[in-house]
């Protein structure tokens, strides 16, 4: 078996690094949300399951509050936040999971920086790991009748963009 010279291991690396962070149309795995309960940041349960059940569009990010790329993704999200609501109904559920050590860092760091998100807690991952999320941020889109329609993992500047097309697509 031959080794792959620096530049193959490059490409290579290039390669699953764009497939990693490549939207994935959800419409190919047919999901719908985990018929789950779990807290709100103020206690409240909530089960995940009437997150879509709606007549708006819903944008749910898994995210954690130790994540540079998530914060930065909601960071930008809240910037056009009221606009796209304005324009679609769209409302943005955002889900820590943080775990048990972290997750009271949560509520004062969503206050701090004043997004005006829902906020739940999944310290547990529970939720995450029925939505097969491996790694955060993680975002879904689900519609109207409460079916994912569309995901994406990781976060660069100006994927709001897109899941704006796909909220457009939806509303």
């Amino acid at each position: 078996m031959r080794k792959l010279n620096y530049y193959e291991v490059l490409i290579w690396t290039f390669i699953i690094t764009v497939m990693f962070t490549m939207a994935i149309p959800a419409g190919a795995q047919d999901k719908s949300l985990p018929n789950i309960t779990i807290k709100d940041l103020n206690g409240k349960s909530i089960n995940i399951k009437n997150l879509g059940d709606s007549t708006h569009p819903t944008v749910i990010s898994f995210w954690a509050t130790w994540c540079k790329p998530c914060k930065k993704e909601l960071n930008n999200l809240h910037e056009v936040y009221n606009d796209w609501k304005e324009e679609t109904g769209v409302e943005i559920i955002i889900i820590s999971v943080d775990d048990s050590r972290s997750k009271a860092k949560v509520k004062p760091y969503i206050n701090a920086m004043g997004w005006g998100f829902k906020g739940l807690l999944d310290p547990n991952r529970e939720v995450a790991r029925r939505l097969n999320v491996s790694s955060v941020p993680h975002t879904f889109l689900i519609d109207k009748t409460g079916n994912i329609v569309y995901e994406h993992k990781g976060y660069i500047s100006g994927d709001e963009y897109e899941l704006y097309e796909e909220i457009i697509l939806v509303k």
